[in-house]
């Protein structure tokens, strides 16, 4: 039995398509050649509770639309928040007007009508249980991610709090080649911030923090479970200290290998490719990695955080190999970077309410390897762990890498101690190729994954 509930979201459901292809269809009635429209709407709340205390408390809804209309090549877009007839009418005049004023490009346009499409079949992007706890409960799971931190050593006096967020939003796309598509997806996450500092020493407090992320209330980690590792990795940062200048192995912890893979992803990104603006530009069917480095990106993924039925121009999308045993195989492209190289579009057009498309990944990772992340340190006689890196030091153009980083000095095999205020200096076209090893603890807590990786050939900067 269908309830009024579900009565109301369908209807809801149904009222922002019709909006978009109503809007589309206005800006063709206008003397458009090509429009497209795109619908948001979602619900927010956050809450930091800082040594028991709610120090922040947000509960928002919101609801945009926007509209990118064509003459010829000639294109323009505009966004309002405002839904009544009047506002979207000013939307749309100021669109047209503003079309038919701007330059002509030769690459414009939307993505032929054969290429749209939406892929088929539940992704699992949505579930209502994120919003299913009363504002209380929500509010306790962040106070019980703090409190499990503070309680899990004497050495943990303070905290920069803990949280918990909870989002859901419907998107609808609409244009001119008789495209409609729309899902919604959901998201739910806990923190803690803890700040340890040794009894009686002046100074050298250490911050640290862990998080879980997921689509659904019922597959997030405990609010203790959180807590406790938080606690774990502020208090491994105690006693830190520099190290002397040496060339050694280094180890990267998952959440700063992320980051490595991000520097690819600037690489292949197809606005920095076609500017000349990227080490990797003209490097197609070059090796540019180590062989047992394969990187992919995945927009079809079920429940991936980077999973979406179609892309910003609403063309299904899919799995591209990007590095494939070191060869790179793909640039990741939207239709517009696509055409400038003229290649095809790897459905990575990435948009907001206004403007001309860019490009974001789908469920972008590096393959994982066989061995843990122990028995890769296990065969480190001497080397650096990192657990953070600090600031933004590398060259997309010339590939140049410089960062701050802290993190643990390797002996014998074992995390010895922490380790601060160090550099980690190279250049990316030799560190990817340097990748010595990769770890079998691939985890998704974004759109962008890796598991822990070993790179050889690298300067640690201290005393």
């Amino acid at each position: 039995m269908t309830t009024t509930l579900e009565t109301a979201e369908t209807k809801l459901a149904l009222d922002l398509k019709e909006l978009a292809t109503d809007v589309v269809a206005r800006a063709m009635k206008g003397g458009a050649t090509a429009a497209e429209c795109v619908v948001r709407e979602g619900d927010e709340f956050s809450t930091t509770v800082r040594l028991g205390q709610v120090e922040t408390l947000k509960e928002s809804g919101s609801r945009a639309i926007g509209v990118r209309v064509f003459f010829g090549q000639r294109a323009a877009s505009t966004y309002s928040s405002d839904f009544s007839a009047a506002g979207i009418e000013r939307m749309l005049k100021s669109a047209l007007e503003l079309a038919k004023i701007c330059s002509e490009d030769p690459f414009a346009g939307i993505p032929e009508a054969a290429k749209l499409g939406s892929l088929a079949g539940d992704l699992d992007l949505y579930h209502e249980d994120v919003y299913s706890l009363p504002g209380a409960e929500r509010i306790d799971y962040a106070r019980r991610a703090e409190k499990a931190a503070l309680d899990a050593d004497p050495r943990i006096k303070n905290s920069d709090g803990g949280s918990f967020d909870a989002a859901t939003g419907r998107k609808v796309l609409a244009n001119s080649h008789g495209f409609v598509g729309e899902y919604r997806r959901s998201y739910c996450s806990v923190s803690a911030v803890p700040i340890a500092q040794n009894e009686g020493e002046q100074g050298g407090m250490q911050r640290d923090f862990w998080y879980s992320v997921a689509r659904s209330l019922a597959r997030l980690d405990s609010a203790e479970a959180v807590g406790k590792e938080a606690a774990r990795r502020t208090l491994r940062r105690l006693g830190a200290r520099r190290v002397k200048t040496a060339h050694v192995p280094v180890v990267l912890d998952p959440m700063v290998a992320t980051s490595m893979l991000e520097h690819i992803f600037e690489g292949v990104n197809g606005d920095s490719v076609y500017r000349g603006a990227s080490f990797l530009a003209g490097k197609l069917g070059e090796t540019i990695a180590g062989a047992n480095v394969t990187v992919v990106d995945d927009g079809t993924m079920i429940g991936g955080f980077g999973t979406t039925p179609f892309d910003g121009e609403g063309i299904p999308t899919r799995r591209t190999v990007v590095i494939e045993n070191g060869v790179l195989q793909s640039y990741l492209l939207n239709s517009y970077t696509a055409k400038k190289l003229g290649l095809e579009t790897t459905a990575n057009a990435s948009r907001g309410l206004a403007g001309t498309p860019g490009i974001g990944p789908g469920n972008y990772f590096l393959q994982p390897g066989k061995k843990t992340p122990q028995q890769i340190i296990g065969d480190i006689k001497d080397g650096l762990y990192v657990t953070e890196f600090l600031g933004h030091g590398a060259n997309l153009v010339t590939g140049d890498y410089s960062r701050g980083a802290s993190g643990m000095w390797i002996v014998n095999g074992e995390l010895a101690y922490p380790v601060e205020e160090i550099t980690v200096a190279g250049n990316l076209k030799e560190m990817f190729r340097n990748i010595s090893e990769i770890a079998s603890d691939l985890e998704f807590r974004g759109s962008v994954a890796s598991p822990t990786i070993r790179i050889d050939g690298l300067t640690v900067g201290g005393e």
